[in-house]
């Protein structure tokens, strides 16, 4: 059966490449935008208060099937995640990006002067074009000036995602989120692969079944140990690091500790180790 959250359909509309697979009233070729604004969240349902599931950062890009009451449905070309996502955060598509944001935030800059209006703040993998360069500054389409040392062209991969998620130690615990200010257990792990050029499902029980399993006393620095609805990065094989709930930020704790308090709390023991 097709997984609801990667697949583009619902009994009244569904992506014209899934005519013949899935059954629906009417289908329709998707048409592609992108995100507009620093982050945008990607709902249940379609009202502002809806819960996030995902968050869509700017300049990757949105596949809409059906715009509806300030809403557009669709899939999110990045990981296939299906859902809501405000129209106001969409646009048309623009230039293909040439660069990605390289550093766990940043700012973009009304003039090439850091002591100009600043907007953002733009987040790690955030994609943008750049149509001009002034010393220190290169300026992105539809952003402003960022610090040219906080991009990197798109494809050259960072090397090391444990350090990427290092970076993120302190931000707060957002359900969904995948910008710096707020994240999740598995949208850290997305973000710090996808720096080091690396495409992996969303969800925690996909990205279990995504990556290859490992005996626990093989365990090392970069392995992933995963719950029932919970993930986190060993930083060796006796400490974690993840986004949660209990701390409300991204911790880090011993592993025993993470074990212990995890099945108290009712989630359960570990359900499996996997090596990315």
């Amino acid at each position: 059966m097709s997984d609801p959250r990667l697949t583009l359909a619902r009994p009244d509309l569904a992506d014209l490449d899934l005519q013949g697979l899935v059954a629906a009233e009417r289908y329709a070729a998707p048409k592609p935008r992108q995100v507009a604004m620093p982050t945008a969240a990607l709902r249940k349902a379609a009202h502002p208060m809806a819960e996030q599931w995902d968050q869509l950062l700017f300049g990757e890009h949105f596949r809409v099937l059906e715009i509806k009451d300030g809403f557009a449905w669709g899939q999110a070309a990045r990981d296939g995640y299906v859902g809501f996502v405000a129209e106001a955060d969409l646009a048309a598509l623009g230039a293909p990006a040439t660069h990605q944001v390289a550093v766990p935030r940043t700012y973009a800059f009304a003039e090439p002067n850091i002591k100009s209006r600043p907007a953002g703040l733009y987040s790690l993998n955030a994609l943008t074009a750049i149509e001009a360069t002034e010393g220190r500054f290169a300026k992105g389409e539809g952003t402003g000036w960022f610090i040219a040392a906080h991009l990197a062209p798109v494809g050259v991969a960072l090397t090391d995602h444990v350090a990427v998620a290092e970076g993120y130690l302190g931000a707060p615990y957002q359900w969904g989120g995948r910008e710096s200010l707020g994240l999740d257990c598995s949208g850290l792990v997305q973000q710090a692969l996808a720096a080091c050029g690396r495409a992996v499902p969303r969800d925690t029980d996909l990205q279990r079944a995504f990556f290859k399993p490992i005996a626990a006393e093989d365990r090392r620095r970069g392995d992933l140990v995963f719950w029932k609805g919970h993930v986190a990065i060993l930083l060796d094989a006796d400490t974690v690091l993840h986004p949660n709930a209990h701390h409300m930020a991204v911790a880090v704790e011993p592993l025993a500790e993470a074990i212990t308090r995890i099945e108290a709390a009712g989630s359960g023991p570990v359900t499996g180790w996997r090596r990315p």
